[in-house]
């Protein structure tokens, strides 16, 4: 495995296509590799790039145009398309997202269904929390093992700044609904913005501690519709753990880390941590194990893809579960050996993050 493979800065675009190699080059394995020698064994499901916030991160206040209704995967093909990824393929995860995915008619159902696979794969949500609370016994019962909450300010102004919408109330009864339901550990997804919500890191993380629930701060990413990221505007980790640190003793976490984007640190010596997500300032796409699927059916292998494989196309042209699992193990293998947001020849893919799934 070579440096950047390790999460090594090298020289030179770390974007450059892995050595030319064919699906015969592959081992025997039926796993999901690819030439540095990487497994995915978590599965990004995007159920619909529609979103009910406007986060400014994200999205214009006037949203996007949304996918029409007849190029998303159906129930049932998304459910054969995760059942190939879970019982051909050995993905063990599956992380449903959106855009917003409580946005997606008969969800409970979906996650019902998809936990009666054989074998039965761990199953979260990331989501804003708007109208969880009183669907969380729901989800709960579907199978849902887990949940990410996105929230980035707690104070309510800001809040309506940064979502441009005045629902902080419904989030907050979102984690409070999470854990009276029985979910655990409930996550906290932050985004912080400079001179925003920067400010705002110890309360939220002081927040977590009080009521039990595991925050993740995440460095912003160019993934936003209007192509407007830049590397100044972005809060880095480093910035992230100095302000945490006028309040708070953080020491690295000991426990390994393995395939998660987050870097932990416990908090005051426990039993509580904190965990930065650092894709820009620290990438760790050596330890990458994941891949992704559009709500529309294209499998990307990284956030920031320029290629897609289209899956739709296959099931619904009467493919049979072999090539399907045939065309994403040479999707895989073709993996890039790094996102290459540091390099100077970094183009922001044209999908939002709305578009791609978290």
């Amino acid at each position: 495995m070579n440096a950047v493979a390790l999460g090594i800065p090298m020289v030179g675009n770390p974007t450059q296509a892995a050595p030319a190699a064919a699906a015969s080059g592959r081992t025997g394995t039926p796993f999901l590799l690819d030439t540095f020698g990487r497994r995915a064994r978590d599965l990004r499901v995007s159920l619909t790039d529609r979103c009910n916030l406007r986060c400014t991160y994200c999205m214009p206040a006037e949203g996007l145009d949304w996918l029409p209704g007849d190029e998303l995967l159906t129930d049932d093909e998304l459910v054969r398309v995760i059942d190939v990824a879970v019982r051909e393929l050995g993905i063990e995860e599956i992380r449903f997202t959106g855009g917003e995915p409580l946005l997606r008619k008969g969800i409970a159902d979906l996650i019902h269904r998809v936990g009666q696979l054989s074998p039965r794969p761990e199953m979260s949500l990331t989501t804003n929390g708007i109208g969880f609370a009183r669907r969380a016994a729901d989800f709960v019962a579907a199978g849902l093992d887990r949940i990410n909450v996105s929230l980035d300010s707690l104070d309510p102004d800001t809040f309506l700044r940064l979502t441009r919408r005045p629902r902080l109330t419904d989030v907050l009864d979102a984690l409070a609904a999470a854990v009276d339901a029985g979910l655990a550990p409930v996550k906290i997804n932050t985004v912080l913005m400079r001179g925003v919500n920067d400010h705002e890191a110890a309360n939220l993380l002081e927040f977590s501690l009080t009521n039990g629930y595991q925050l993740r701060f995440i460095e912003q990413m160019p993934l936003d519709a209007g192509h407007s990221w830049t590397r100044e505007a972005m809060v880095t980790a480093d910035e992230i753990q100095q302000s945490l640190s006028a309040r708070f003793t953080l020491t690295p976490h000991p426990g390994a880390r393995l395939g998660a984007p987050a870097e932990l640190f416990t908090v005051d010596g426990g039993p509580g941590t904190v965990g930065i997500i650092a894709s820009v300032s620290r990438p760790f796409c050596g330890d990458c194990d994941r891949t992704r699927l559009t709500a529309d059916g294209q499998v990307r292998t990284c956030l920031f893809s320029q290629n897609e494989t289209d899956l739709r196309a296959l099931v619904r042209g009467g493919a049979t579960d072999t090539a399907i699992a045939d065309a994403w193990r040479v999707a895989t293998w073709g993996k890039l050996p790094g996102h290459g947001i540091n390099d100077p020849s970094f183009l922001q893919p044209d999908r939002p993050m709305s578009a791609i799934g978290g």
